[in-house]
């Protein structure tokens, strides 16, 4: 079991940015955070990166679930999905499964709520 699922896309950058936010909003999930690796990488070290941005997607009545169940489950949220521009220009969207993060939380009594999320996961993963 790998610990994301991905997928390259017929879109460009920003596009794609917009398909999986709507895909995930269809969900439930919104996203809390944006990460520029391009922008920050530019800025704090001067380095010129291709467009790849990190998204951290989260469902507030999975977020209250998971955290009621286990307090640690925070270190491991949001969910974070990312979005990239590769050299050749091609665009890949790629998203947390879940049930691979819980897999070294033993004893957290996530498994089956892990579960929950992963198949929404896969359907946006399906709707790219």
């Amino acid at each position: 079991m790998t610990p994301y699922f991905t997928k390259k896309i017929d879109l460009n950058f920003e596009d794609a940015i917009e398909k999986v936010t709507g895909l995930l909003k269809e969900y439930g999930f919104g996203i809390i955070t944006q990460i520029d690796v391009k922008e920050t990488l530019k800025t704090k070290i001067d380095v010129d990166f291709r467009p790849y941005r990190i998204l951290g997607a989260c469902n507030p009545k999975f977020a209250y679930k998971a955290l009621s169940t286990f307090d640690k489950v925070g270190i491991m949220m949001p969910c974070n999905v990312i979005v990239q521009q590769h050299d050749n220009g091609s665009v890949e969207i790629s998203l947390v499964n879940p049930e691979t993060m819980v897999k070294g939380m033993p004893e957290s009594g996530l498994e089956d709520f892990a579960c929950e999320v992963t198949a929404v996961m896969r359907k946006v993963y399906k709707e790219l």
